[in-house]
């Protein structure tokens, strides 16, 4: 009896945990380093810039390197910033759009501009192939204000 329950409350940890992060359940292949972490050094979360005007995006990365699209090497990746939207799938290759830039040379910063509004930026790492590595490295979600 005490083994149905216990077998019970596995199940239910297991979905609530499938649940709770689903973004996490499937990833891509590659393997991605041990607290391996990127974020946006500039600008910062809630900073207003001016709005139809290019500023600087400058991506940080920690335990992890940088390579080009295409080059497989172990423990590197390269940056996409994501404008105003959600994390995709992370078992897919990350969509190419207005809202998911590739920076597939290898480039840790950019210029963008923004119309006026709130807007968020995030950084999520993508494989040779465009695909988030496993678990996935991207960072928190910052808000801009566009003025």
């Amino acid at each position: 009896m005490y083994k149905i329950i216990a077998l019970a409350a596995l199940v239910a940890l297991a979905t609530l945990a499938s649940l709770a992060s689903p973004n996490l359940a499937t990833a891509g292949t590659t393997p991605s380093p041990a607290g391996a972490h990127a974020y946006i050094g500039y600008p910062n979360d809630g900073q207003v810039v001016q709005a139809n005007k290019p500023f600087r995006v400058w991506f940080g990365l920690r335990y992890m390197g940088v390579a080009p699209k295409g080059v497989k090497y172990p423990n590197t990746g390269h940056h996409h910033l994501l404008i105003d939207t959600d994390l995709p799938p992370m078992d897919q290759e990350i969509p190419s759009d207005r809202n998911h830039l590739h920076f597939g040379a290898g480039e840790t910063e950019t210029m963008i501009q923004l119309p006026p509004g709130k807007h968020t930026l995030q950084l999520l790492m993508g494989d040779d192939m465009h695909i988030p590595h496993n678990p996935p490295v991207y960072s928190k979600k910052i808000t801009v204000i566009a003025r």
